[in-house]
């Protein structure tokens, strides 16, 4: 079994939840992105999102963005990104490594090959948040040819027939975006957070995970019990978190890093 695919059967039988960190590959350095994943796992991760740094991002607020931005102006790439991943996995990071990519990126490389690739370096999910609908089962089937699984965004605004087409293409989990537009820290999460939840639980049988304004461990507490996703993603209140501490030791970064993912991780406390 796919290892995210076990580690949501195993977590769905304990009754447990898991959080889900965003971390971008290369920053605030490419050295440090190997001991953030580790860091992640130790603290609380049960699956960790790494997103891989393009120059016209879909989705990313402008700090995830600015992240991004400083990654490639650093000298990222692709192949040092995915490195990173396999040098986390000889420190000991098992703990699934989910990761966030432009399908701009795969189509340059050819989705096959990019998924080999991605598979090589230990990832075990790619998600996809610019796919069209139309093409999407075809790159899906691909990538689980690898061995990964797809997990596709599915946004409030959608038609309940296009939620239920986007479910039922995610043989990893399904990413619901807690609100439309942009990510970035939110003070309040939408009221109809559960009921969207449950809908899509009687069109797909994968677990539901859900990202864009989560940003607190009351935060995490309501997507995750209150609302029963099965993970809860926060990014960009991590990722700001790591920009604060941009100019200072690799060591402090890692402090910080870690006493927010502990922090958020109480969240998921029954």
């Amino acid at each position: 079994m796919n290892r995210l695919n076990q580690t949501f059967a195993v977590a769905k039988a304990a009754d447990q939840k898991l959080l889900c960190p965003f971390l971008t590959a290369g920053y605030p350095s490419l050295e440090i992105t190997p001991d953030l994943l580790l860091a992640a796992q130790v603290t609380g991760a049960g699956v960790i999102e790494l997103g891989i740094p393009f120059s016209d991002p879909v989705a990313d607020g402008p700090v995830i963005q600015e992240s991004f931005s400083r990654a490639l102006a650093a000298g990222l790439t692709v192949d040092k990104a995915l490195a990173a991943v396999s040098i986390a996995r000889k420190k000991g990071v098992i703990v699934p490594v989910v990761a966030m990519v432009s399908f701009s990126i795969i189509f340059k490389r050819g989705t096959a090959e990019f998924a080999k690739a991605c598979h090589d370096h230990g990832i075990d999910a790619i998600i996809l948040p610019d796919v069209p609908l139309e093409e999407a089962s075809a790159i899906v089937e691909i990538i689980a040819h690898a061995g990964l699984r797809s997990c596709l965004l599915v946004a409030p605004s959608s038609s309940a027939k296009r939620r239920e087409e986007i479910a039922r293409l995610c043989d990893g989990f399904v990413y619901y975006l807690s609100v439309a537009g942009i990510t970035g820290e939110r003070n309040a999460l939408p009221p109809d957070l559960a009921a969207n939840i449950a809908a899509l639980r009687k069109v797909t049988p994968s677990p539901i995970c859900v990202g864009f304004g989560i940003s607190t461990a009351e935060q995490v507490r309501e997507v995750t019990r209150q609302a029963d996703a099965d993970g809860a993603i926060v990014g960009s209140a991590l990722v700001r978190r790591l920009t604060q501490t941009f100019n200072d030791s690799a060591d402090k970064q890692l402090a910080a890093a870690a006493s927010f993912i502990a922090e958020l991780a109480k969240g998921l406390e029954k």
